[in-house]
């Protein structure tokens, strides 16, 4: 063979290695974009279900009916309602008859503890959530109302809709005597739309090959930023509602740029009201704000827990600023002054993205009710809401993709949807390698996200339900969990044994009362490859029963909770539970009706699991980080004595250590093996300017 033909011959051969690289560079980027827009698809429809728990809260009624197809069913108990025009007449009758709110009255329904799941075609989804409303009419009459949804939900005419809500009705009761079970009869279960596996896996891996996409890098590497954005921001709302429950204003100043603004509307949005708002500057402004709910940190009987609710967040145009709205329910007080409320408030803060880091940049607080816990809020509290204002709304209609129509009513808080400075994107032309594994892995951060939420509430429906197998279940093969006031459990048959032990076997047959687990507020920091992440999520526990009078709320945190990624499917690595923070004596007294334990009392007992079922590791082995726990070690605190608040993670914009600090699992520190770096996961970054290990 002569020079000549052996270089065309190795020119061909070199092209055809090239064709066949392209061709699968090609392939791999289609099947990204089509992953990119499945992780889209599956947020949208969680937002579907805030954008209408925000829109019945200002009486826009037919904004919320738009989130419903053409041919949708909502299922309210035994009422069943067809069709969207005939949905927005039932909710606009519900809701006192005319677009918006009677002055004084409140409707808000806080729906949370997402458990959804995107089907394989992509084209619908179903979802779990749990919901709890607050209802006046303005005239003196108030109720709360409770239970569960199971929803399904379908791509139509390209964009997300809600094709069926249904509410399963557990308690109703009104404000003066608390809630009880509905018709004062056993609850029965409500079926699960997913199975153990699924509740693991929120975007299965979809079928045939991937649709041919003409999206540049460029827009597939920043529809991607923006998921990694949505998390980092969501991340930073939630873990400041956790430092201002305890107050940690040094910790709250230390989010924020120093441009800060913070402006507090006046309570009830009526101008001259008993609670004025005031306007505040710069991190000096942010910590005078916040010292208007009292000084740093909490003492004896001192209650400031503020508990955040569909939570939107829309990144703006360039990618640089973002916009977090929500509700707040806030339940504070002072026992030794004899003061607790209630406060409900709509939250529409701004961030902005500073030399990779995000901060917050603007917080506009909409106060809707202050009441007295005695009085309640059917009289509209103690600045009846106008109900002719409302906060702005960052983001478009996501069924109409249009702005939301809010003719009527003054418009508040419209400088935080400003755009941010955009910044040019520097991507290739064309797909390569490099680029192509280094968007898989930003991707699977966000996945990871996902299924970190989707696995912890799954944890929360299963323990409502007594359903002890596939608790267990919903571990890695090597996890771990603490039982209360017990010790820690390793692997999935004695952590399902120790729920047998302690409550008895598995139920399947109606029950006459539940203590509710909501997961929610989650902190989610995510591993550098996408496979585990450290899980903090607060427990928010209404529980209901027959008798009148048994209505109560608890609440406590799951602060060092870790999940994996493990054969394809979140599972949890860890579990643990600090509680309860604070108690009710009954529901006629309230948080402030607990009495001080006396000094000479006999120290509380550990759970009976110690003896029935011992744990692997008891809470009396675990040093300081038990210390103050019923089953722990040091003096027992309970509620109005302060328990302390610990933390997986350091400020995530000052990288702050706080008081009570502990990265990885708790029992890792005794058993290192337990921990899953030692089982080819990585460690989460635990702040900023830490990449994991």
């Amino acid at each position: 063979m002569n020079r000549a033909l052996l270089a065309r011959t190795l020119a061909l051969m070199l092209c055809t290695v090239l064709a066949v690289v392209q061709a699968h560079a090609a392939e791999e980027a289609h099947a990204l974009v089509r992953d990119v827009a499945r992780l889209e698809s599956l947020r949208t429809v969680k937002d579907l279900q805030r954008h209408y728990a925000q829109y019945t809260q200002a009486g826009l009624w037919d904004e919320a009916a738009s989130l419903f197809s053409r041919d949708a069913r909502l299922v309210n108990g035994s009422e069943e309602i067809r069709g969207r025009a005939a949905i927005e007449r039932w909710l606009a009758k519900r809701g006192g008859g005319s677009r918006g709110l009677p002055r004084g009255a409140l409707h808000i329904e806080f729906i949370d503890e997402p458990l959804v799941n995107l089907s394989v075609d992509g084209n619908s989804a179903r979802g779990r959530w749990m919901s709890l409303t607050f209802a006046g009419d303005g005239r003196g009459n108030a109720r709360i109302d409770g239970g569960i949804y199971e929803n399904e939900y379908v791509l139509e005419d390209g964009r997300w809709k809600i094709a069926v809500q249904h509410y399963h009705p557990h308690y109703t009761g009104p404000y003066e005597t608390g809630w009880t079970n509905v018709d004062g009869a056993d609850l029965p279960y409500v079926p699960y739309h997913f199975t153990i596996e699924e509740s693991g896996i929120p975007v299965p891996p979809p079928a045939g090959p991937a649709p041919v996409s003409r999206a540049t890098p460029a827009e597939v590497l920043a529809r991607i930023a923006r998921l990694n954005a949505e998390d980092a921001v969501r991340n930073l709302q939630h873990a400041f509602g956790y430092y201002v429950d305890r107050r940690m204003w040094d910790d709250v100043v230390d989010l924020f740029t120093d441009d800060a603004l913070v402006e507090i509307a006046p309570t009830g949005l009526v101008q001259g009201s008993v609670l004025p708002g005031g306007s505040f500057r710069g991190r000096d402004g942010v910590r005078r704000a916040m010292e208007r709910m009292g000084p740093a940190g909490l003492t004896q009987g001192v209650l400031n827990d503020r508990i955040l609710f569909d939570t939107v967040v829309t990144i703006l145009p360039g990618g640089r600023a973002a916009v977090a709205r929500g509700f707040e329910l806030a339940m504070v007080g002072d026992a030794g002054r004899g003061t607790q409320y209630w406060e409900i408030s709509i939250f529409l803060n701004r961030f902005s993205l500073e030399g990779g880091t995000w901060k917050m940049q603007e917080l506009h607080v909409f106060p809707l009710v202050r009441a007295p816990y005695g009085r309640g809020w059917g009289d509209g509290g103690l600045a009846p809401p106008a109900n002719r204002a409302l906060p702005a709304f960052a983001a478009l209609n996501p069924a109409t993709g249009r702005d939301v129509r809010m003719r009527g009513f003054e418009v508040l808080g419209r400088t935080a949807l400003a755009p941010g400075r955009g910044a040019r994107t520097v991507a290739p032309a064309a797909w390569d390698a490099a680029t192509l594994a280094a968007a898989r892995r930003d991707l699977a951060r966000s996945m990871a996200w996902d299924g970190s939420e989707n696995i912890s509430s799954a944890y929360g429906y299963y323990i409502d339900d007594f359903q002890w197998p596939s608790l267990g279940a919903v571990f890695a093969e090597k996890g771990n969990k603490q039982s209360p006031f017990a010790g820690y459990y390793f692997g999935r048959e004695r952590i399902s044994q120790a729920a047998t032990s302690m409550y008895g076997a598995p139920r399947n047959t109606p029950r006459a009362g539940i203590a509710f687990h909501w997961r929610i507020q989650p902190v989610i920091l995510v591993a550098a490859d996408g496979r585990s992440a450290n899980l903090r999520t607060r427990l928010f526990q209404p529980r209901t029963a027959k008798q009148p009078g048994s209505a109560q709320i608890m609440s406590g945190m799951y602060p060092n909770d870790q999940t994996v990624l493990e054969n394809g499917i979140w599972r949890l690595w860890t579990l643990e539970i600090d509680e309860p923070y604070f108690t009710m004596s009954s529901w006629k007294e309230g948080w402030n009706g607990v009495q001080p334990r006396p000094a000479d009392a006999p120290r509380p007992p550990p759970s009976p699991l110690v003896q029935r079922y011992p744990p692997d590791i008891l809470m009396t082995e675990l040093g300081r980080r038990a210390e103050g726990f019923r089953g722990g070690t040091g003096e027992t605190l309970e509620w109005p004595d302060i328990l302390p608040m610990w933390f997986n993670y350091r400020n995530p914009v000052s990288g702050r250590v706080p008081e009570y600090y502990w990265p990885d699992c708790v029992p890792c520190e005794l058993r290192p093996e337990v921990s899953m770096t030692r089982h080819g996961y990585l460690m989460p970054p635990t702040g900023p300017e830490d990449t994991g290990r």
